[in-house]
């Protein structure tokens, strides 16, 4: 769930370059289209407990040169949504921040499984997996937190980490909180914005092909449908009312790769197997756009 998820989203057509992005990458995507009990690693499995998996170890960066590769060169953001400390915080979270074309919340809790296992643990575990696959390729990754700060940062501050870093790609990592038997996931891209402090109109065709992507290779990877209730089935959806998109100057999209909310989707997400798949088909998306 978007942090700055709040008053119903304003939806936008899609770029019709986006459209034909998506299908090329589809047309060779096994899961694309296809219902999400088709490939899914860990549905058949028993649906482990908030504690019965393990967060990839964050890997020493900065203490390590980083292998050569395809990516060498290229700069990678990844915003793990939310902050597990958010919940004791909410005063600070609360505080309304400029958004360029309105004010929101800092950030908000996120959402969470019927079993408790919260969408900010989902994420830091996914972006570290990510980072990993990143790094392996070459690139520099940095998180806007691993939770190593009590709350936040606030979802300007979150735009402003990606701006500054001048980043190839930024991706914000989610998990949506939505009604059961909705499923799958959906890439959500900014749209065309200009007020106050946003400007989007530089990024907003490159994180269009970067959310295009994201999307194909992370149904192929994963098994996962496109979103059955956003996007009309493309996995694509274009907001104007998010601040972390809003303020960014450099490519970047949100992924909510599922609905915890969901008991089928949320036996994926609780799933270490799935997780590792999600991140592949992030890092796989991400390299493709790097890559050109």
């Amino acid at each position: 769930m978007p942090y700055d998820d709040c008053p119903p989203p304003t939806r936008h057509a899609r770029p019709r370059s986006v459209a034909a992005a998506l299908a090329a990458v589809c047309l060779t995507a096994a899961g694309c289209g296809g219902g999400p009990e088709t490939g899914e690693a860990g549905a058949a499995s028993p649906r482990p407990g908030p504690d019965a998996t393990t967060s990839a170890a964050p890997t020493p960066t900065g203490k390590q040169p980083l292998p050569k590769g395809p990516l060498t060169g290229r700069t990678v953001v990844i915003d793990p949504g939310h902050n597990p400390g958010n919940r004791d915080h909410t005063r600070e979270i609360n505080r309304q921040v400029d958004i360029g074309t309105g004010r929101k919340e800092c950030d908000t809790t996120g959402t969470a499984a019927n079993d408790g296992y919260a969408e900010a643990r989902f994420t830091l575990d996914v972006s570290h997996r990510l980072r990993a696959l990143l790094e392996a390729e070459g690139a520099r990754v940095r998180l806007t937190h691993d939770a190593d700060r009590p709350f936040g940062p606030c979802i300007d501050e979150r735009a402003r980490i990606g701006n500054e870093a001048k980043a190839d790609a930024v991706v914000s990592v989610h998990a949506d909180g939505s009604a059961v038997g909705n499923r799958g996931f959906h890439v959500i891209l900014p749209a065309e914005v200009k007020g106050g402090g946003a400007d989007t109109s530089k990024i907003v065709k490159s994180s269009a092909d970067l959310g295009a992507r994201i999307a194909g290779h992370f149904a192929r990877t994963t098994g996962s449908a496109p979103s059955n209730y956003i996007g009309g089935n493309t996995g694509l959806d274009t907001r104007d009312d998010l601040g972390g998109l809003n303020l960014s100057t450099v490519p970047k999209v949100f992924v909510e790769c599922g609905n915890m909310r969901d008991p089928k989707d949320a036996a994926l997400l609780t799933a270490a197997s799935w997780r590792q798949k999600a991140a592949q088909g992030l890092a796989d998306g991400i390299a493709g756009y790097l890559k050109g």
